[in-house]
């Protein structure tokens, strides 16, 4: 298949599209509390409650669980289907998590980006001081998550086939 098809067909992915909207929810559930609270502060997500360095937040429980859906999680699903459609057929072994690497690191660059124009807009935040967007010193720790978030899919679907087996076996007790 070409490359302009394959593209093509992985934007008609019903699965691209649930791993992006869905990822951008998980992405703007923290945002949103924090507008609606006018705190920074999310008790669960912000351990450990203090920066170690310009480069690992006081959120960090929220930046691993937010970046393994989005950008990196979604991105992932988009590079891995964009592979299977060129290929012509399913990818599997290295070849599928590196088409998942690939795709996260670019949604990620992508992401970064229009992050970093935010930032220079300097737009405020919830409590009315501070940037609305991510600091600058923030962007390496995202790529990092991006790298690991190639295993999300896989955890995901690890918890979706156990949680149907334990549905049917309720199911026929009752």
């Amino acid at each position: 298949m070409t490359l302009h098809r394959a593209i093509a067909n992985t934007l008609k992915s019903k699965r691209v599209w649930l791993w992006q909207v869905g990822g951008a929810i998980v992405y703007g559930i923290p945002v949103v509390i924090r507008f609606v609270t006018k705190s920074a502060y999310i008790p669960i997500l912000s351990l450990p409650g203090f920066w170690f360095s310009h480069y690992i937040p006081a959120n960090l429980v929220e930046k691993i669980l937010v970046n393994a859906f989005f950008p990196g999680g979604a991105g992932g699903i988009a590079g891995e289907t964009l592979i299977t459609n060129y290929k012509g057929e399913p990818i599997k072994g290295k070849t599928k998590y590196l088409s998942r690497l690939g795709g996260a690191l670019v949604q990620t660059s992508t992401w970064t980006a229009f992050q970093y124009w935010g930032y220079l807009q300097w737009i405020r935040g919830p409590q009315g001081r501070g940037n609305l967007f991510e600091d600058p010193f923030l962007y390496p720790i995202n790529f990092l998550f991006a790298s690991l978030s190639i295993l999300t899919p896989d955890v995901v679907n690890f918890i979706r086939l156990k949680a149907e087996n334990a549905y049917q076996k309720l199911s026929k007790k009752t």
